[in-house]
């Protein structure tokens, strides 16, 4: 579990690709002040598996799913990197609940100074994720526990306000509009939607007198 709180800046050194999986060397500081074998690092809002380490880096194996469904695969040796390591328990907890789960990728589509802060503009590449996106919620870009300001799902798209520190101490400041993003959508609105969908789905099976021909063929199992 981690809280979308940045801790640090890291640098892709390495890429060893291998089909779609690859090995990716991290170098980094602060996280490694106690990182063990096995520990969980969130790599731009990815949890990985530190797999080998010294004093300035890290290694972590990405696998096909992992690969396929994030933004890692574009990354190459240079790229900045937000990293957070595996909340603790006890600590301060001050950000939002984040897996390192990522639902899919977006890309930016606008970056606009508003005073003080940068809204970026947030079309996610499957447009169902903005099911579980909410005005005034939580959603994690890249690792980043940020507030959604609003939502257009005729456009789309959903935004986010940058406070100058968040822009400067993590990736967004290198981001611009058609670059992408990991898109981790806010665990509570995933499971209150998914309970919901089963509990429809039941009452829809007690309606129609119980588990019929019909009610599998109509929830795909036929």
């Amino acid at each position: 579990m981690f809280t979308g709180l940045i801790e640090e800046m890291g640098v892709l050194r390495s890429v060893q690709r291998r089909g779609k999986a690859m090995i990716m060397g991290v170098s980094a500081s602060k996280v490694l002040e106690d990182v063990k074998l096995g520990d969980s690092i969130a790599v731009n809002g990815v949890c990985l598996t530190v797999v080998s380490f010294d004093r300035t880096s890290f290694e972590v194996d990405v696998m096909p799913e992992t690969y396929r469904h994030t933004n890692l695969s574009s990354l190459k040796p240079g790229a900045p990197l937000n990293l957070e390591r595996a909340m603790q328990a006890g600590g301060r907890f001050g950000g939002h609940l984040v897996q390192g789960h990522v639902d899919g990728v977006g890309t930016i589509r606008g970056r606009t100074a508003e005073a003080n802060a940068v809204v970026f503009a947030i079309e996610p590449n499957e447009p169902a994720m903005l099911r579980h996106v909410v005005q005034q919620g939580s959603v994690t870009l890249d690792g980043i526990s940020l507030t959604v300001v609003s939502t257009n799902r005729d456009e789309g798209i959903f935004t986010v306000s940058i406070i100058p520190h968040t822009l400067r101490e993590t990736v967004l400041q290198h981001k611009h509009p058609g670059d992408s993003l990991n898109i981790e959508c806010d665990i509570l609105g995933k499971y209150v939607d998914h309970l919901l969908g089963w509990r429809d789905q039941a009452a829809s099976t007690r309606k129609t007198g119980g588990l019929t021909e019909s009610v599998l063929r109509d929830n795909g199992f036929m």
